[in-house]
């Protein structure tokens, strides 16, 4: 990890950073959208189960990955940062409270008991309506049988653990030691991590950015990343898992095989919703 108090330091962040950016947001404007758009046009589930698969591995590569290796350049400033946040005199109440062990066991039960609770209840709330308000377009993305639905899953949690990985732990370290400045990490890896999810439009990046910033809240409040990564997959897996079992019954629907069977075809269909 490079030290803090070398003079070079803030310069090699800085050049991390901008090819960080750069990277992400080639990303995020050429392949997340072309591929989504290619995604929303699929009516097999063979092919949506491959871009599924596709964008599972990806996102643990890239996001996964580029998060270690940012840690590895900037780790060193992670204390650096929340001890410049702790200093803001309701952090530092909210940090106090909850390092103790029963306070910090209740708000965690609580915090999960309220969103697994109010999810569950809005979407049972709304499972005779044909189609539950997301912010964002984010309809194409649900899964529509057994099969996908475990790739609904299995993208959730992935994107629990990796995204906040690099979003609300790494990213902030690395904005902080180029700009010494706490408010420039937390604003500038929100306004990245809204900014990427671009493909799913404007009602999309700006939904995206204010779920950022609560988890994010979540972070620094309980000082536990692990935290952050479970609630954020947990509202993953309201939009991938909930919502497709309650209101849309997908997990008691499979992949049907048609007959006769056409010799160059593997002959699997999606069953109407």
């Amino acid at each position: 990890m490079l030290s803090p108090s070398s003079p070079s330091t803030p310069i090699l962040l800085g050049v991390a950073l901008i090819a960080l950016v750069a990277l992400l947001t080639i990303r995020a404007l050429r392949k997340d959208r072309r591929e989504y758009q290619q995604f929303k046009r699929f009516r097999g589930t063979l092919k949506r189960q491959g871009m599924y698969r596709k964008w599972l591995i990806d996102s643990f590569r890239t996001f996964g990955g580029t998060g270690i290796v940012v840690l590895l350049l900037a780790g060193n400033q992670v204390p650096l940062l929340l001890a410049d946040i702790n200093s803001i005199g309701w952090v530092a109440a909210a940090r106090t409270a909850f390092s103790q062990s029963g306070i910090a066991i209740a708000v965690v039960t609580g915090i999960l008991v309220l969103l697994v609770g109010g999810m569950v209840l809005a979407i049972y709330a709304a499972r005779h309506i044909d189609e539950v308000p997301a912010i964002g377009d984010i309809q194409a993305l649900l899964p529509r049988n057994r099969t996908e639905l475990r790739y609904g899953a299995l993208l959730s949690i992935n994107a629990g653990v990796v995204e906040e990985l690099l979003f609300r732990l790494a990213l902030p370290a690395l904005i902080y030691g180029v700009t010494g400045s706490a408010v420039a990490a937390i604003l500038g890896s929100l306004a990245l991590f809204g900014a990427l999810h671009v493909y799913q439009g404007a009602a999309g990046v700006i939904g995206s950015t204010i779920v950022g910033g609560l988890l994010m809240l979540v972070y620094l409040v309980t000082g536990s990343i692990l935290v952050a990564m479970t609630v954020h997959a947990l509202i993953d897996l309201r939009s991938l898992v909930l919502i497709p079992v309650v209101v849309y019954k997908v997990h008691k629907k499979t992949v049907r095989r048609r007959s006769p069977t056409p010799p160059s075809s593997p002959g699997l269909s999606l069953p109407p919703s």
